[in-house]
């Protein structure tokens, strides 16, 4: 029993030494597959945990205006950075970073025991702030450099260029699109660390510089796009309207000349302000056009014959078409008049029964040809297509596309149609960037003027730009002639249209508009004026938004060194043409009138001009007496007001309060308030004008 009871241990010996010794075997098999097979990856696998990265961002690419002016650049700043991991009392580190980084103690603990790799405490630093914190000799906290997005010009074309993040993304605008390009590639500093975080004293560290950016050329002129914005800015507030735009490009090529806004906002400082001011609505927008549209209805029917310059038509004051109505805008309409004078007058029923005559389809086709109802393929994030009729949509419906209603268009598609009339009737592609280049110079892409299709005839286009130049000669246009440079143009007062349905109604509910190019028998600028939800009384687009063009034309065709041509108004037998004094203000008529040697024969001693006889452009003996029809502003006005105080404010606040008052502004240089006409405290009729001088902060009165 005892020999059975030890032979039985020696076997259970034996099995656990079996066991044992496979277990070992199997075990240096592992052993060897890893240290002999698997060792280089795994070795990788270690020095990957090991290897910590901390990014170099890469410089992004530097935006030029055409002269090679810089728009957008990344500047080096210093930033203060911490590894948590590496800081040893977080609580006492926050304690001495707060007043140093002027920051808040809460807000820098809580940075410093967040579990990341590496957390940024301030991006920005002053060199004083550098020092202090290096100063500090804090363990975990560092000092690098960082490349941060800067605008050298503020507010200049902000909702063109956009912005970019504090990560070097770009966010908005040509910023945005043009990402890929404009960012480079990023960089890092890799330094070996223990399984805590830490640096490992002599480890490995080794640094990968980054690749700059691809820089942009852009068409826009820094100049041109100076004198936009400010005359927008002045156009937007002595309208009272909520807010404007302007677009200018060249027609003969496509190229974006300006794209100004007003409010805008910094690029600098874009969290600071409203979402709204960011979007470039000249893009991505589309309204109702209202009366710049019959540019393209009146191409269209030359083009297809339907009306000819010696057609004749008689106002129907009201046309009933289509089970609707179309009602002229002046009471008892134009009577008998020309294809030319009706658009002079911009008559809307005879731009129906024009559409009308087209039928759906014909104009559809003309619609399409100038481009709109689709993207035109500008290299911008967001543009919108527009909306056009479907070609059998109901007959109204298209006879309110005659005259600017029930379509939807981008001021990007109307400036284009404007410039496919000044150019000789090709549709070009507008383009934005004119050249991409690599951080040593080269250029890797230029672009060039490219004719998407013929949208008229060069006959049409001439015959229009005829009639276009007729507009501001004698009709409604008045206030854009600039002398010795001929603009053609259309004036336009679109009724805005109503989220709920149909159109707002009273005050502040039309969009004035101007689209023009100058000079007309050889266009070199075109561009379109709108101004949103006009705050003044009567808010025709030829009252406020044709002397705004009519002011930027004027400085840029002077900076791009068109001559001016010599007007004479007298002529050898003794008469005088009888100059346009229509949308203008009858003391300014009055005058005018005057220096020509005429009669200005005037009911009231205030208001604005609607109509005039003899027309613009009669040729009548030296003292003729010319009779002034004015527009019936809703207000009456025998009503008074008394002129408040602006002097000292900006030219915001003056309007705001002027606007407040009953009164309209007229704005003369920029700045602050230092001068006004009349005076405060003086009793003038409601509606009547206060001229406004502004000058530079440091001349202007301190209250």
């Amino acid at each position: 029993m005892q020999r059975f009871s030890s032979m039985l241990i020696r076997r259970r010996i034996a099995l656990v030494f079996l066991m044992a010794a496979l277990f070992s075997a199997l075990l240096i098999l592992r052993l060897s597959y890893l240290q002999i097979v698997q060792a280089d990856r795994l070795a990788s696998l270690a020095l990957e945990q090991r290897l910590r990265p901390v990014p170099l961002l890469a410089q992004r690419g530097v935006i030029y205006d055409r002269n090679m002016n810089i728009l957008a650049a990344s500047m080096s700043f210093e930033a203060a950075y911490a590894i948590p991991v590496e800081v040893e009392n977080p609580e006492e580190a926050a304690q001495k970073l707060a007043p140093i980084l002027k920051r808040p103690v809460e807000e820098i603990e809580n940075r410093l025991k967040r579990p990341r790799a590496v957390e940024w405490l301030k991006l920005r630093l002053t060199p004083e702030e550098a020092d202090a914190v290096r100063r500090l000799d804090l363990p975990g906290i560092g000092i690098q450099e960082r490349p941060l997005r800067f605008y050298p010009n503020g507010t200049l074309a902000a909702q063109l260029i956009g912005f970019a993040g504090i990560d070097n993304q770009g966010l908005e605008g040509l910023e945005r699109q043009f990402d890929e390009y404009l960012k480079g590639q990023n960089g890092m500093i890799v330094q070996e660390r223990d399984a805590t975080g830490r640096t490992i004293p002599a480890g490995i560290e080794r640094r990968i510089e980054p690749t700059d950016g691809f820089d942009l050329v852009l068409t826009i002129d820094k100049v041109i796009q100076h004198i936009a914005e400010r005359e927008i800015e002045k156009g937007v507030l002595e309208a009272n309207a909520d807010w404007g735009l302007f677009l200018g490009v060249n027609p003969k090529t496509g190229e974006i000349l300006a794209v100004a806004q007003y409010p805008t906002f910094d690029p600098n400082e874009y969290a600071s302000y409203p979402a709204d001011t960011w979007r470039n609505k000249a893009f991505t927008d589309y309204f109702e056009p209202g009366s710049t549209f019959k540019m393209v209805t009146a191409a269209a029917a030359l083009e297809t014959g339907v009306a000819t310059l010696d057609s004749v038509y008689v106002d129907p004051v009201t046309l009933h078409i289509g089970g609707g109505r179309v009602s002229c805008w002046r009471a008892g309409g134009h009577g008998r008049q020309t294809f030319v004078e009706a658009m002079q007058n911009s008559c809307n029923p005879v731009f129906a029964m024009l559409a009308d005559q087209m039928t759906g389809p014909t104009f559809h086709k003309f619609l399409t040809a100038f481009g709109f109802g689709s993207r035109s393929g500008i290299e911008f994030p967001g543009e919108s297509p527009g909306a056009i009729p479907k070609p059998n949509d109901r007959i109204l419906r298209w006879a309110n596309v005659g005259f600017g209603q029930g379509i939807g268009a981008t001021a990007l598609q109307m400036v284009m149609a404007a410039s496919a009339i000044a150019n000789g009737g090709e549709l070009l592609k507008p383009y934005v960037v004119k050249e991409i280049r690599a951080p040593d110079g080269t250029v890797v892409h230029r672009q060039a003027p490219e004719v998407v299709r013929r949208a008229v005839s060069p006959k049409t286009a001439e015959e229009l730009r005829g009639i276009l130049r007729s507009v501001v000669q004698n009709g409604s246009g008045r206030q854009a002639e600039v002398p010795g440079y001929d603009v053609a143009g259309k004036t336009g007062t679109a009724q805005i249209a109503s989220p709920q349905g149909g159109y707002l109604q009273g005050p502040k509910s039309n969009m004035a508009s101007f689209l023009a190019f100058a000079p007309y028998d050889d266009p070199v600028f075109a561009g379109i004026v709108m101004l949103y939800r006009v705050g003044q009384e009567p808010s025709y687009g030829g009252l406020w938004a044709a002397p705004v063009f009519g002011r930027i034309v004027s400085e840029v065709l002077e900076y791009m060194g068109v001559p001016r041509r010599d007007a004479q108004d007298r002529v050898d037998d003794g008469l005088v043409r009888v100059p346009n004094v229509i949308n203008l203000d009858v003391h300014d008529a009055e005058e005018i009138l005057l220096a020509h040697g005429l009669t200005p024969q005037a009911e009231l001693s205030h208001g604005f001009i609607v109509d005039q006889t003899p027309p613009p452009g009669a040729r009548v003996a030296p003292g003729t007496r010319v009779i002034l029809t004015f527009y019936e502003e809703a207000h009456a006005h025998d009503v008074h007001v008394e002129v408040p105080d602006v002097l000292g404010r900006s030219m915001k606040d003056a309007a705001m309060t002027l606007a407040r008052a009953g009164l309209r502004i007229q704005i003369e240089g920029t700045g602050f308030a230092v001068e006004q006409s009349p005076q405060p405290g003086t009793i003038l009729h409601e509606g009547d004008v206060v001229t406004v001088r502004f000058a530079p902060p440091q001349s202007a009165r301190q209250d």
